[in-house]
């Protein structure tokens, strides 16, 4: 892989990345359609990076279709299917991780101690063996391409993070690969996370930016869904994840549920343009 990419620079070739833990839907394919816009070549990788799992989580059973992805990414115009091993990533012994202080124990890291510290680690040795100019990363999981973005910088890293917006299915429910964990009624149920966050943004365009106020109206709107189990309905600062009492700079409306087994997260970004208009993004 390192030689490929290096050949590619050489050759004045514009590289990007766009790391993937498989299972791919057209959220994976609209970073890469966005990559080839930029990038004259193109390196997709499928990795399930078992750091980022806890003992009781779903890594074993996490959704698997090797032969479908590669054929997937060879549709869509990849130039390089980066395939590594546990054991190549993590050899024997291997012992040095990278950690976001703050930001990694925040909302999902709080709930999922230690799942950033294996993001972070895995997505920077994906950027250092590929050295891509540009990498991409999807809005669904905010506070992870917040994280990864804080790490770059924080690291002087060359290349650039570009994150990308939701792709969502017709009746809202953002693409995920856990989604095909959904059974029957649960698919139906987990729409409901859209729907929190459009009564948000509601409120928020008859100007109403009270953070207490918009947590209420998402909360209502879970509860009527009684397949729910509400991990959190959040409105935090977009760069530092702390709480905001009031929408007043770019934040993130934030919804994690469980629906039977299956957990979800969805988010609607909220910004401001340099006259003030605030505009909103599911």
């Amino acid at each position: 892989m390192k030689e490929f990419a290096r050949k590619q620079r050489d050759e004045n070739r514009i590289v990007g990345l766009v790391p993937t833990m498989g299972a791919l839907h057209q959220g994976h394919l609209s970073l890469i359609k966005q990559a080839r816009l930029q990038c004259s070549s193109v390196v997709a990788s499928i990795f399930v990076n078992p750091t980022q799992f806890s003992p009781s989580e779903d890594f074993a059973k996490y959704p698997r279709n090797l032969p479908a992805d590669t054929q997937k990414l060879e549709n869509a115009g990849v130039q390089c299917s980066f395939l590594p091993e546990a054991q190549e990533i993590y050899p024997q012994n291997y012992s040095t991780y990278v950690n976001v202080v703050g930001l990694s124990e925040r909302l999902e890291g709080r709930i999922r101690p230690g799942h950033f510290r294996g993001v972070s680690t895995v997505v920077m040795k994906l950027l250092q063996i590929v050295q891509p100019q540009f990498a991409y990363f999807g809005r669904k999981d905010a506070q992870q391409a917040t994280i990864i973005s804080r790490m770059a910088k924080d690291l002087n890293l060359d290349g650039e993070i570009v994150v990308c917006p939701i792709e969502r299915e017709a009746d809202g429910l953002a693409l995920s690969s856990r989604n095909v964990y959904l059974q029957g009624i649960d698919r139906q149920s987990a729409t409901v996370l859209h729907r929190a966050l459009q009564a948000a943004r509601l409120l928020l365009l008859h100007g109403t930016p009270d953070a207490l106020s918009l947590q209420t109206a998402m909360h209502r709107v879970l509860s009527e869904e009684s397949r729910a189990k509400i991990d959190y309905a959040e409105i935090v600062d977009a760069q530092t994840f702390e709480p905001l009492t009031h929408i007043n700079r770019k934040a993130y409306v934030l919804v994690a549920a469980k629906f039977g087994e299956t957990r979800l997260l969805d988010n609607m970004l909220v910004d401001f343009k340099d006259n003030g208009e605030m505009t909103t993004e599911l």
